[in-house]
């Protein structure tokens, strides 16, 4: 199975797109350890990761949350805040020094409201991101429970 790279802010958007919506971006860095946000609360920001390492994590009563996916250099840090109800699924912890891109959720879906072409991009965008995760997380739980179910398809 070929494995391809999430897709990027810069390989999804149009120039004129990324300079737009990073007009309304602030640099911001996140210690190692931080939380940027927890599962079930509100989505009202999201982040593209300059450098260092952020982990998404699922809350597992009586355990250590589970990681679902470890994320890098220029990807996407939450797509919450694009859907309805604008909640986190998930959380989100600094795994060392991150410095990110941070903007505004309403912000930027304001700006995709007032030019349609860019709100789709960015819906296509953030789209292909859920999508490339979706996958992944579906072929790790291949990797881990296949041996034991392989065949028994509902």
């Amino acid at each position: 199975m070929t494995t391809t790279a999430t897709p990027s802010m810069l390989r999804a958007l149009h120039i004129d797109h990324r300079q737009r919506l990073m007009s309304v971006a602030r640099e911001v860095s996140f210690d190692q350890g931080t939380r940027l946000f927890e599962e079930g609360g509100h989505a009202d920001r999201f982040w593209i990761i300059r450098t260092g390492t952020v982990e998404l994590d699922l809350h597992v009563p009586g355990r250590r949350a589970a990681v679902i996916e470890t994320l890098r250099h220029n990807e996407l840090v939450g797509w919450s805040w694009l859907f309805t109800p604008h909640v986190w699924h998930l959380g989100a912890e600094a795994m060392t020094p991150v410095r990110a891109y941070e903007f505004d959720a309403t912000a930027v879906r304001a700006m995709g409201d007032d030019d349609p072409a860019l709100g789709r991009a960015i819906a296509q965008w953030v789209g292909d991101v859920l999508a490339h995760r979706l996958h992944a997380a579906r072929t790790r739980l291949l990797d881990l429970y296949a041996p034991y179910g392989a065949g028994n398809r509902l």
